[in-house]
């Protein structure tokens, strides 16, 4: 949300400040890495998509997705991409309404997180039906008694507000590279120009643009909650073991809210090392996300408990059976992995200052990040081999799932795709808001 100062009064010395921050934050070509980095993500995104057009043709078959499992890694997918789009409403709403000035720097990076990751949930749970052409069904025919019909409302919402929350604090911006901008393609300028709408920094627009901001931040945090409580009652309301709970609705919002400040600290380190960013994702941000991660990291960690002590301690029954699988069993190695590195590690390194330095905080990040798309893999997964009843005189490979390399190759190419998207946006527009970031910081001169 922009400052108010006067611009009469003002504006020359923020113009001085403008000419300084534009050096650093307006966008810049890209160099030999990051055309490697596109490259690599289009092949990617686009063998995904060679792979999922044969799977249209093919169908189902082509994955390893039967009877006993028909859902494997493509919802486990949309659960990640919906986890880490609600790193918007903590970055964007939650912290401004709580008064953290030194989130600006992030807003920007956490909002095209959102958007991106969002608009691949919605791809990928495209990608899970065998026959998308009846999607338009559920519009038509779908009943308000179904959690699904909730999931599409909820996520659609939820897409329109996040676009809304990254496109309206970017005005200014945009109308300063229309301005300013001369030696770059016409097309370029073109965007800049139609998506600027005819901002004049005026008063009047900008009491405006702070009050849609503000309705914004304050409308995203209740739908941010319930496109995760939404997506949680799509398992707890199915009979099965391992998703019968109540837990689960705080359950997916901590682990999401945690997976999501790990991606913004990703993201965060990426720019301060290949953008030249350092002086505004400083140590001191870091240092201060570093302890926004461990205590959104406890809090998941206090619900990992609570998800899975009282069937360990009851130990009755399938859900006996599932537990069993994940801390002995079939898939211990990939639980206790997932536990120890991607939650209890960060946790412990993080609790030290020198653990909240940029480089350890980029791998416990990682680490976190890696982690919590396995969680959401054994959330899914395991549950759907042990129903309560049984299928009888199954063939033996319905009764264990491992994903095809095509299935892995469709899911790696939403991944990429999402990353292209964001990669592509800090290409066209600053990553770091440079009007804001100019009136904060001679907000900050006037007070000393």
């Amino acid at each position: 949300m922009m400052i108010e100062l006067p611009p009469t009064k003002y504006q020359p010395k923020i113009e001085e400040k403008l000419k300084v921050l534009s050096t650093d934050l307006l966008p810049k070509p890209f160099g030999l890495f990051g055309k490697i980095w596109v490259a690599v993500n289009l092949i990617v995104a686009l063998a995904g998509l060679y792979f999922y057009i044969e799977q249209l043709r093919e169908g189902l078959i082509i994955t390893a997705l039967r009877d006993y499992t028909p859902w494997g890694i493509y919802i486990s997918n949309f659960v990640f991409f919906v986890a880490i789009s609600l790193v918007g409403s903590l970055i964007s709403a939650i912290l401004k309404l709580t008064g953290a000035s030194w989130r600006t720097p992030m807003t920007r990076i956490s909002e095209i997180i959102a958007v991106s990751a969002i608009l691949f949930a919605a791809v990928t749970i495209t990608i899970d039906m065998g026959r998308p052409d009846r999607f338009i069904n559920l519009l038509l025919h779908g009943r308000m008694q179904s959690p699904i019909t909730w999931d599409v409302i909820v996520i659609a919402t939820y897409l329109i507000v996040s676009i809304i929350l990254l496109y309206a604090p970017m005005i200014p911006d945009l109308a300063y590279m229309r301005d300013r901008f001369k030696n770059i393609p016409g097309w370029q300028h073109k965007i800049y120009k139609i998506l600027a709408i005819n901002w004049r920094n005026t008063d009047e627009q900008k009491q405006i643009l702070n009050r849609v901001i503000k309705i914004m931040a304050i409308m995203i945090i209740p739908i941010a909650f319930g496109i995760h409580t939404v997506t949680s009652w799509l398992f707890a309301s199915t009979l099965r073991p391992g998703w019968d709970s109540t837990n689960f609705g705080p359950y997916f919002v901590s682990g999401a809210f945690m997976v999501g400040a790990a991606g913004v600290i990703t993201a965060m380190y990426v720019f301060r090392k290949f953008q030249n960013m350092k002086g505004y994702f400083t140590d001191t941000h870091f240092d201060k996300m570093g302890r926004l991660l461990v205590l959104l990291s406890l809090i998941y960690f206090y619900f990992n408990l609570n998800e899975y002590f009282i069937p360990a301690y009851k130990l009755k029954g399938v859900e006996a059976e599932h537990l069993i699988e994940l801390v002995v069993g079939r898939y211990a190695i990939l639980f206790w992995t997932t536990q120890i590195l991607g939650m209890i590690l960060p946790i412990i390194v993080l609790l030290f200052k020198k653990g909240r330095k940029p480089l350890p905080m980029f791998i416990m990040s990682l680490l976190v990040i890696v982690g919590a798309w396995f969680k959401r893999f054994l959330i899914v997964v395991p549950t759907l081999n042990h129903p309560y009843i049984p299928i009888q005189r199954v063939p033996e490979d319905w009764l264990h799932y491992t994903p095809t390399l095509k299935e892995w190759i469709i899911t790696g190419g939403t991944l990429a795709g999402a990353l292209l998207i964001i990669t592509l946006f800090v290409r066209l527009f600053p990553i770091v808001p440079i009007l804001e970031t100019a009136e904060e910081e001679l907000a900050k001169e006037m007070e000393n």
